[in-house]
């Protein structure tokens, strides 16, 4: 936690909230792309924050399984921990949040992530505790493989028919009236799905059933559904990997990966009628609009403004509420702590859209509950 007593706990929100100004600070002055800064005089959020040791009594190891929506970004900021804290490492495993989320509760790992929030009979599994954290939030994008063909359009009746068989073709008339003048091939559909329990599927899934009747009364929604058509690949990992491979393919992946792989993306038809192609400011618009509640649990199913991108979700990191170990304690909070903070600072960049402000006040609250008895030691080297 980030203390144990009020007069302490206001400090160090005082001390975790100057870092997080001061990386907005130093990102919107120019301080350096990403975390390099290369040829920069003024230093940047991570060059200053290096001024800091974590005392936990000796080299500590966190293992995590989860979702693989953040993958990403999670690898990016452990191995910046593990530059920030040479005594902690963090290791994860990119494993689908259905499989996170078993393993989570088997407690075969110190934490887990999931890109739905767990639920209540989940939750009531675990005897030492949960919380659900959000670190990052993002979108689920179409990603497709027509050679030629950039900027499709694809409206809501499409995309779920595409998805439940009944749209074979990409010349079909129905996306050709959605995009005049695009040359659509005479060409199959590949559907590419998810083949394990994933969180990215909850979330379309979830999407999709509030969006059409057929698909809600069909398939449904959760980390797992019997797809009506396609080809399965693990995480979003296989599946980008199998659109980049197959002409004629679409697939649903998390908006870092296809972005980062070069991937090209459908524009999609929100609920006020508007075409938004995926972006950033897309996203960020969609869950500005979300109030969190005080357990952090949210499902956003089909999010409401002309500019938003209408498949969107936080991610949430799983922790428990109670560690034995004190150093995993301590551990667990400065990764979380390193996370709310300069994290946020790369979240962009990989294609993810970083947290607001009121909403980091409130997972570093949540956070304080991680084993009120352990302290965090965090002092100048």
């Amino acid at each position: 936690m980030f203390s144990t007593k009020s007069v302490a706990k206001k400090s160090r929100f005082a001390s975790l909230f100057s870092v997080l100004a001061l990386t907005v600070t130093l990102a919107a002055c120019g301080g350096g792309e990403g975390t390099d800064n290369a040829g920069g005089d003024s230093p940047n959020a991570t060059d200053v924050a290096a001024n800091t040791k974590l005392d936990l009594g000796g080299d500590t190891t966190l293992d995590g399984a989860g979702a693989s929506f953040p993958r990403l970004l999670y690898e990016r900021w452990f191995k910046d921990i593990n530059a920030k804290y040479p005594n902690l490492r963090v290791n994860y495993q990119s494993v689908g949040s259905g499989a996170g989320v078993r393993q989570f509760t088997a407690g075969t790992v110190d934490f887990g992530a999931s890109d739905v929030a767990m639920k209540d009979e989940e939750i009531e599994k675990i005897d030492r505790g949960v919380l659900l954290l959000p670190m990052t939030g993002g979108s689920v994008v179409f990603a497709y493989n027509l050679p030629g063909v950039e900027g499709l359009k694809l409206p809501r009746a499409v995309y779920t028919d595409i998805l439940l068989g009944k749209i074979t073709k990409w010349n079909d008339a129905k996306i050709a009236a959605a995009n005049p003048g695009v040359n659509l091939p005479d060409q199959n559909i590949t559907i590419v799905h998810r083949s394990d329990g994933s969180g990215t599927t909850a979330v379309l899934t979830k999407h999709l059933s509030a969006v059409s009747p057929d698909w809600k009364s069909g398939p449904g929604e959760g980390k797992t559904v019997s797809w009506p058509t396609g080809i399965g690949a693990k995480g979003n990992e296989g599946i980008t990997a199998q659109v980049k491979q197959t002409p004629g393919s679409i697939g649903y992946v998390e908006y870092g990966y296809a972005k980062n792989q070069g991937l090209t993306m459908a524009s999609l038809e929100n609920k006020s009628g508007k075409f938004v192609e995926p972006s950033d400011e897309a996203a960020s618009k969609a869950l500005g609009a979300i109030e969190l509640p005080e357990n952090l649990r949210a499902f956003i199913e089909d999010p409401e403004g002309d500019e938003v991108y209408p498949i969107v979700t936080y991610t949430w990191l799983l922790a428990y509420k109670k560690y034995d170990n004190p150093a995993k304690a301590k551990a667990v909070e400065a990764m979380v702590e390193y996370g709310l903070t300069e994290g946020q600072k790369v979240s962009t960049e990989l294609g993810y859209v970083p947290l607001p402000a009121n909403v980091v006040e409130k997972v570093a609250a949540a956070a304080d509950a991680i084993s009120p008895e352990y302290n965090i030691n965090v002092a100048a080297k």
